[in-house]
């Protein structure tokens, strides 16, 4: 069902003229018994061998692993195939190559050890203390027209296409947040003073810099996008460089995190529901106009599950912070928080988005065993999952 619905969203995207790319990134730690670093050679020919558009790299921490989307022509189901499969297999491929234990999670608890120097990015002081590694999901969104053009660039489209997700992701951030360890990773800078060495998230903000980034002329980093080398000197050094910062230019949601329990073709399908909103807008020519002035940033709910304000206040409070203050102006907002299970049951635009696209396709061909309204059901299986644990937690 859910591979039939992104089929319907990339069939009403191409008979729009329109074909959007979708690329994930994936975090992740390892052990090895020798302490030993990943054989990423031989780990990468074997993703290859799987069929799998994607590679291993290196990340920031000494025992952490990014799996990183390649560039070639995927559609967005096909990218939903390949990441499901690397997180299927990805801990036996590693066992092969002398990794004992593979992490896919949101947080992996003392997973290194170090603190930054005072006023330095990548020079670690004597402080050997535990440093607790979050793990994210990436998904990077752009959209091409019928010649080939990436449209982030035009007439206000990336600008709008992120609006698009700033405006949805609060509702549906069970999609992307599918464990209650999930919003943990949200806290770790505050919770245990690592804001100098981590520089996850913790709310919706867009900008070029926020958890939902737009990159055009320039990255997460202030660093100019798009840039190729045209000649270079005898050393191989680059003399002169191409800003082509066009051909890059997309929206990254950076909010989700890394778990066994993360679909991809549910998350795939998020996007491409805002995808398809934001390409009606560009078609009427209406994305600049529609653009809001609203620049502050939203905060993401604090658990699966519906929280008293008292009890996150003496939850933060256990946990030692010391620099409460933004956390507790959060959560005075609202004396009572819903969790992301009934933010998202209450809300009706991620099934409608789907329901209407399939109504507009038509039940043809693939489509003709499809349940009417599969929106609808869609939904209904995602909060399922989440039945049981809630019967549970208020049986507590």
């Amino acid at each position: 069902m859910l591979k039939q619905a992104i089929v319907m969203f990339q069939e009403y995207l191409s008979e729009l003229g329109f074909k959007a790319q979708i690329h994930f990134e994936l975090e992740g730690c390892f052990e090895t018994p020798d302490d030993k670093p990943l054989n990423l050679i031989a780990i990468n020919q074997t993703l290859l061998s799987l069929g799998i558009d994607g590679e291993i790299v290196n990340e920031y921490w000494k025992n952490q692993w990014e799996y990183v989307s390649l560039f070639n022509g995927q559609s967005p189901l096909d990218e939903a195939d390949n990441l499901a499969k690397v997180i299927r297999t990805l801990p036996e491929v590693f066992s092969k190559y002398g990794v004992s234990k593979t992490l896919i999670k949101p947080v992996v608890w003392s997973g290194d050890k170090g603190k930054l120097a005072s006023g330095c990015d990548d020079i670690f002081s004597l402080d050997t203390r535990a440093v607790h590694i979050p793990n994210a999901v990436q998904l990077n969104v752009s959209v091409l027209n019928n010649t080939g053009e990436n449209i982030v660039c035009d007439a206000g489209f990336g600008e709008y296409l992120q609006q698009c997700f700033l405006q949805t992701s609060k509702a549906c951030s069970i999609l992307y947040l599918p464990e209650e360890e999930a919003f943990e990773r949200f806290k770790l800078t505050s919770y245990y003073g690592l804001a100098d060495e981590l520089c996850s998230p913790f709310d919706i903000s867009g900008g070029h810099q926020g958890s939902i980034a737009l990159y055009k002329e320039l990255g997460k980093h202030n660093q100019k996008m798009g840039e190729e080398p045209l000649f270079f000197d005898q050393f191989n050094n680059a003399l002169i460089t191409q800003h082509n910062w066009h051909k890059t230019a997309r929206v990254e949601h950076r909010l989700g995190a890394s778990s066994e329990a993360y679909d991809p073709y549910v998350n795939v399908l998020f996007s491409l529901a805002n995808v398809v909103n934001a390409v009606e807008v560009y078609r009427q020519g209406h994305c600049r106009s529609a653009l809001l002035n609203d620049k502050e940033s939203i905060a993401l709910p604090v658990s699966l599950f519906n929280s008293d304000k008292n009890d996150l206040l003496a939850s933060n409070n256990q946990n030692g912070s010391n620099q409460g203050s933004s956390n507790q102006e959060n959560f005075n907002k609202e004396k009572f928080s819903l969790g992301a299970i009934d933010l998202f049951a209450q809300s009706d635009w991620f099934s409608h988005s789907i329901n209407r696209v399939q109504q507009l396709v038509g039940n043809k061909g693939l489509f003709l065993s499809c349940p009417e309204n599969i929106g609808t059901s869609i939904k209904q299986n995602i909060l399922a999952k989440y039945q049981q644990k809630k019967i549970q937690l208020n049986s507590i």
